[in-house]
């Protein structure tokens, strides 16, 4: 039920178009997959994502729908799609950004593009460990992660095996190996040593999912479980990491390996084209490659150049609830003064519903008045936005 397909390459670079096909519909690649965090792209419908967005399949985050409604409850609704009336394909996440946010990085404004500090290689391994650990909510050990809940402060234990059993239970047609994603300025020690434990535990989900596709999931289906299981490679901005981390994964991937993979943690923000070409040339070419977190527009063009296929990120939604919207133009910030007159389209190279029919004084009007309908509009179009622009770099692939 999964194959992935390469339709085309380009000449003077590892850029591809493919079609990953999954037991709920195909995927053409590249691909932006829209964020769908609890089973929803925040401010919008399933309808509006698919029909007026374009977008191909969505993604969910298993540590928010393990805490809320509870995985149980959307194997019981009949899995993830039907729980959110998505008809196409599904990722989820393993839950492992969490730890990362929750634990070393709790209460830093770290990033995937965050400057390393100067005195990185001074930095020993336990640097990442050194804060009070009553103020952490995340503790993590070789064995898993030690949680506390967000939401009632309860405590929770996530280790490869229950992360494959949590992404079972949603559903998702794609799903990801646990891994250790370590905070951006974590010295190279441990970026090692965070890259090994991802290693070990790519090992567990693998047997867990073996284990686990042969069984059924109650109220999803009572044949056995189509789910693609996707390794990830972490190593942070360190090349020889990125490369050893790539084979290591990839060795484990051959016929009932991993089906593709996630190129997880932090980049050089001035080089993310060179970071995922060092990962794209050890990969094998008949799988699917998928970066964990790239949104912006030029990452994402950089990222097709070097061999990525598809993406997620919630920077278009987050944007847009901040009232900030992508153009031809650049970046618009919809709550500056120049805006409140301004009765032309938000983008006038812009084909979405929004830029068809409203005007970018009555968006600042909404951004200005907090109204809620600001978000739903600059949501569509973002998304619109950055999926068109896939799209195209997709279409030039194929045309040479």
């Amino acid at each position: 039920m999964f194959k992935f397909t390469v339709q085309a390459k380009m000449k003077n670079g590892l850029g591809r178009a493919g079609v990953i096909e999954t037991p709920h519909g195909k995927i053409n690649t590249p691909a932006f997959i829209p964020v769908g965090t609890k089973a929803t792209v925040k401010s919008l419908t399933s309808e509006i994502v698919r029909d007026q967005v374009g977008a191909q399949a969505v993604l969910a985050n298993t540590y928010h729908l393990y805490l809320q409604p509870g995985h149980e409850v959307i194997a019981q609704a009949g899995g993830l799609g039907k729980f959110m009336d998505w008809p196409g394909p599904t990722f989820t996440d393993s839950g492992g950004f969490q730890a990362f946010s929750l634990g070393p990085a709790l209460g830093k404004s770290l990033g995937k593009f965050n400057p390393i500090s100067k005195d990185v290689d001074t930095l020993s391994m336990k640097s990442a460990a050194s804060d009070d650990e009553n103020r952490l909510r995340a503790k993590i050990t070789d064995d898993g992660v030690e949680f506390r809940s967000v939401l009632d402060g309860s405590t929770h234990y996530f280790t490869p095996e229950k992360s494959i059993e949590i992404q079972h239970q949603i559903g998702a047609d794609i799903i990801f190996a646990f891994d250790e994603c370590a905070v951006p300025d974590a010295a190279y020690e441990y970026q090692k040593v965070a890259m090994n434990r991802t290693h070990a535990w790519a090992k567990r989900c693998l047997t867990a999912h073996k284990a686990g596709s042969a069984n059924t999931t109650p109220g999803i289906s009572d044949a056995p479980r189509e789910q693609a299981l996707f390794g990830i490679i972490q190593g942070g901005r360190h090349e020889d990491l990125r490369r050893e981390s790539a084979r290591t994964v990839a060795a484990g991937s051959p016929a009932g390996g991993f089906d593709g993979f996630g190129i997880g943690g932090s980049f050089d923000k001035n080089d993310v084209g060179t970071a995922v070409r060092w990962v794209a040339e050890e990969l094998p070419e008949d799988k699917p490659r998928h970066l964990l977190g790239i949104g912006e527009p030029d990452d994402l063009t950089a990222a097709i150049e070097n061999g990525m296929d598809t993406f997620d990120c919630v920077a278009p939604t987050r944007m847009a609830r901040n009232g900030s919207a992508y153009s031809s133009e650049g970046r618009l910030n919809l709550s500056n003064a120049q805006f409140v007159r301004d009765f032309g389209p938000l983008d006038p190279k812009c084909d979405c519903h929004v830029c068809r029919n409203y005007t970018r004084a009555y968006l600042a009007h909404l951004v200005r008045s907090k109204e809620m309908l600001s978000a739903t509009l600059l949501s569509i179009h973002n998304l619109f936005f950055i999926v068109n622009l896939v799209e195209k770099a997709r279409q030039a692939i194929i045309l040479g």
